[in-house]
């Protein structure tokens, strides 16, 4: 073993992991990749009666800065 134990240091990815299986269109959203899909590291929907998609929503949604309703293509 050397100066540092590697199970100690986290490891750092270059690129940000997407949830499987989970897809996302909210673009002006801190955790769409820019393609299609969700970097957080989870994701909570939250709706008190939902009877479809529609009347649901991404509780984890957190706006990017500088961005608003205007400026989403």
């Amino acid at each position: 073993m050397g100066l540092f134990d590697d199970r100690l240091v986290p490891r750092v990815d270059t690129q940000p992991r997407h949830i499987s299986g989970i897809t996302c269109d909210a673009r002006n959203c801190v955790y769409h990749d820019g393609d299609i899909y969700c970097t957080a590291e989870h994701i909570t929907v939250r709706s008190m009666v939902a009877t479809n998609s529609s009347e649901t929503r991404c509780a984890t949604f957190e706006a990017r800065r500088g961005v608003t309703k205007n400026t989403v293509s």
